[in-house]
This record gives C-alpha cells, sequence and structure tokens, in this order.
C-alpha cells in the first residue's frame, strides 16, 4: 500500500469535490470541473477579453533540439550544460508565477526582473556548450512570456491536431484561468485541455501490410510498477544528474535506473520483467489524480517542488510489445540503443516531436494528441506510446537524442535515408480513474500539465540470445513471449 504524507498548507488548497459535466450537442460543457485554487480550473466565469491572452508561462528555445553534432567525449558534460539550462527556467518560471499580477501590469518588470537576468544566465550556458561543439548557439539565450492558448512560437495557428491521425475532435471552449491558475499548489491543465471521446471521429490509419512483411510480435511482462520505483532523473537527457527531468518516473523493467547508471550499472540490474532476459529499462511520467489528497512527494524534488501534485496513479495494466514492418523484416536493436518517442517540451516547442496519445478502452480507434480524453462510465484512459521503428545502423544515442531513429513512412510503412527496421516498441498503459477532468502527467513546471507533452523512453537491455529470438518471432510471424 503506498505510504501518504500531509500536504503542505499551501498545497492543500480547496478542492471542490463534484464534477458536474453536461454533455451534449457533441460538446463539452464542464461545471464545478474539479475547482482548486491551486489546480488553476473551476467553475468561474471566463475572464474579460483582454486577459484571455493573460500570461502564463516561460517558452525558451530547446537547445537540446537544436544541437546536431557533440563530440563523444563531450556528450557527458554538454547535458549536464543542458539541464542546468532547464533549471534555470524552472526559476524563472517561478518568480513568474510568484509575480503574476504584477507581470501582467507591468511589461517593464518582466523584461527586467525574469527575462533579462534568464538571457544573461542562458548566454553564459551557452557560451560553455559552443566551446564543447562548435556551434554557433548564443541566439537561442533570449526567453518570451506567453499565454497558455498562444501558439508556440513558429507555429501556425491550429498546428497543434488534437487527433493521432486524420479526423478532428469536437473540443470545449477555453475557460481562460485567472490570477491563481499558475503558482500555487499546481499549474494545470485546464478544463479545455479535456475531451469527451465520444465526440472524437475514429482517425487512426495504419499503413497496409505488404508483401515481405514481419507480420509477428514478442511481449515482454514487466509489470505495473506496483513496487512503487520513482524518481525525477532521466539518465538519457540527464546523465548525472538528480532531478534532470524536474518531473516523477514510472519505471518498469530495470531497476538500477537513475540518473547516475552507467550501461555496466543496467546489465547488472534486477528486472521487473518476467522473462530474465529482459533488463531493458521502460519509463514514463507519472499519472497522478489530482485529488487534494495527500501525497507521497509534496515536499520533493520531481512532485511539489516542481509543481507535480496529487497521488500518483499505478497503471492497472501495462502491455510492452514488439512488431515488425509492414513491408520489410526487421534487424536486431543494438544492446544500450536509447529511444525517446514524444516530446516533454512540446507546449512551448510545438507539435513536431509530439506522439503520445491518448484515447479510452472501447475507443481506441480514437487518438489524441494534445487532449487527455473524458473517458464515458464504465471506460478506462488509455496512453499509447509507438515507438521510433527505424535506425540509422550505427549509432545507439545521438546529440539531440532522437537523429539516430526515425519512424517510418507513414504512407508506405519504410524506412527512409538508409534506415533499416528495428522491432518497434508499442506500449499500452491503462488507467482506472475518475470519468471527467481531474488527472494529469507530470511535466516540466513551465510545460503546464499539458497532454502533448507526454513521452516514453526506453534503453534497450535485453541479451543478445533473446534479441535473435524477438526478431526470429517477428520475422517469421509468430506471437511470442
Amino acid at each position: 500500500m503506498r505510504r501518504t504524507r500531509k500536504r503542505s498548507t499551501r498545497a492543500k488548497r480547496a478542492v471542490a469535490a463534484s464534477v458536474a459535466l453536461i454533455l451534449g450537442g457533441g460538446g463539452l460543457i464542464a461545471a464545478n470541473v474539479y475547482a482548486s485554487a491551486g489546480q488553476g480550473w473551476g467553475d468561474r466565469p471566463p475572464p474579460p477579453p483582454d486577459r484571455q491572452n493573460a500570461v502564463s508561462t516561460i517558452d525558451c528555445p530547446d537547445v537540446g533540439e537544436e544541437l546536431t553534432q557533440v563530440p563523444d567525449s563531450a556528450r557527458t558534460a554538454v547535458d549536464r550544460e543542458l539541464a542546468t539550462l532547464d533549471s534555470q527556467i524552472t526559476v524563472a518560471y517561478q518568480r513568474l508565477a510568484d509575480n503574476k499580477q504584477r507581470v501582467e501590469s507591468d511589461p517593464a518588470f518582466a523584461e527586467q526582473q525574469i527575462l533579462t537576468p534568464l538571457r544573461n544566465e542562458r548566454l553564459n550556458i551557452l557560451q560553455r556548450i559552443e566551446q564543447m561543439v562548435g556551434q554557433p548557439l548564443a541566439s537561442l539565450a533570449p526567453c518570451t512570456l506567453r499565454a497558455d492558448d498562444e501558439e508556440p512560437a513558429g507555429e501556425e495557428p491550429g498546428g497543434e491536431d488534437a487527433g493521432g491521425g486524420e479526423g478532428d475532435p469536437e473540443e470545449p471552449g477555453n475557460e481562460g484561468d485567472d490570477d491563481q491558475d499558475q503558482g500555487q499548489a499546481g499549474n494545470g491543465p485546464e478544463a479545455s485541455d479535456f475531451v469527451d471521446i465520444t465526440t472524437v471521429e475514429p482517425n487512426v490509419n495504419r499503413p497496409q501490410q505488404r508483401r515481405g512483411a514481419s507480420r509477428g510480435s514478442f511481449a515482454t511482462n514487466c509489470g505495473t510498477n506496483q513496487n512503487g520505483k520513482f524518481n525525477p532523473d532521466n539518465v538519457i537527457v540527464a546523465p548525472g544528474v538528480s532531478n534532470g527531468a524536474h518531473h516523477m518516473h514510472d519505471y518498469v523493467g530495470n531497476q538500477a535506473n537513475d540518473a547516475f547508471a552507467s550501461d555496466d550499472d543496467l546489465a547488472r540490474g534486477r528486472t521487473t520483467c518476467r522473462n530474465q532476459g529482459d533488463r531493458s529499462t521502460y519509463y514514463w511520467p507519472v499519472l497522478r489524480l489530482q485529488n487534494g489528497q495527500a501525497e507521497d512527494d509534496a515536499q520533493a524534488d520531481g512532485g511539489g517542488k516542481d509543481q507535480n501534485v496529487g497521488e500518483i496513479q499505478t497503471p492497472a495494466q501495462v502491455t510492452l510489445n514488439f512488431v515488425g514492418s509492414p513491408v520489410s523484416k526487421v534487424t536486431a536493436m543494438p544492446r544500450f540503443l536509447r529511444i525517446i518517442t514524444g516530446d516533454a517540451k512540446a507546449f512551448t516547442n510545438g507539435d513536431a516531436n509530439a506522439n503520445a496519445s491518448w484515447s479510452c478502452t472501447g475507443f481506441e480507434n480514437r487518438q489524441l494528441k494534445d487532449k487527455y480524453p473524458i473517458c464515458p462510465e464504465g471506460s478506462k484512459v488509455v496512453r499509447t506510446f509507438r515507438f521510433q521503428s527505424c535506425w540509422d545502423g550505427q549509432n545507439t544515442d545521438s546529440a539531440n537524442h532522437r537523429t539516430h531513429v526515425a519512424f517510418a513512412d507513414p504512407a508506405s510503412g519504410r524506412c527512409g535515408n538508409g534506415f533499416r527496421a528495428i522491432p518497434q516498441l508499442v506500449q499500452r498503459i491503462v488507467y482506472d480513474v475518475p470519468p471527467g477532468p481531474g488527472f494529469a502527467v507530470d511535466s516540466f513546471p513551465e510545460q503546464l500539465h499539458k497532454p502533448i507533452t507526454d513521452h516514453g523512453d526506453f534503453i534497450n537491455v535485453f541479451d543478445q540470445g533473446l534479441m535473435r529470438r524477438v526478431v526470429s518471432c517477428i520475422n517469421e510471424g509468430r506471437r511470442c513471449s
């Protein structure tokens, strides 16, 4: 049973227990929607027109995404500097949240007290990274302030696709926020981040399997993190940095995973996987029920200190399946291959790398990318991650942790640019949470717990014999476990 801790007075803001949803006419109207002065939305009237674009977060260029090459000898140092940039944004976001009314009434205060100091701090870090990678980065120092409902820089209006494929779900109106929306016990999500799944049109399309397809699958059972392994580290993007993620992760599989785990540590680590030949690590941001109840980490890094509040929910089910290519055979993954799917900063970065999708049991032909689903009674919330299935044939990681792997072409199912097909990890996580708004994934504070920021991480630590079996099962059209 999960041990709980009394929440601080500040974190224990008033919570409305009732959730009244009026569903009709193909839309959603929310009343008394889980109102908490700290959580940021409830049965309040919309803000006046001049407040509808009130500043709610800080938007900084994602330096890690811009890196093209990092020498192997400098990779650890660069990752630590990138983690420092994230910490600087967290501090600046808190300063914004603590002074929100003043920022809105006095733009000069924001420029002088938040944006200029942050730019100068970032410039110092960027100059150090420039020396290590030989790439000009100073132009990425300035940050801006933005509203919750404002498009990220460089995004076209409506650029975030609510669906995971074709067909756009109907969306509720933006209820907006008031002065207490951000920077208290929590900082999102808001009512407009949710949509009734029954109003979403089916939108899932998969490439047709062709001659030569690898039609088999391999399932690995690693539990649901019922043993409660959590930490706010990310050994892929911030090795050697405690609280590098600024949000809490669920872990299944390898139990040695923290910020300081080496490949050797992972190879020796215990695993929760039933097949002991799979010591891979699978991790994702926790999902919390924001019900005002006490939680274990109210005063901890990655938890309340980073504005992630609420009871962490243990999944009802986790399935980890490796599947094949619709057009070709697959080749073995190299050991210690690292893959990140989705983008933890997609709210400010834009949706180019957003990939996780949300749905409900019984409605999984309807996938959402930038909305949380409101599931009907008896239906459970589902998160799905389809990882990249094409590999460059050489590298187990890359400077931005993305370019060594890629997605197959969505229309043809083929890998491009000399990449080869590998077993594709499909991760499905099911939660039994109350219907309606009231839950959210952990996020970086400035990402406001938006569903589009959901993401998954994987490091392959299959032993070679088991990986050969995975490839054989998939290529021969068998279902194995």
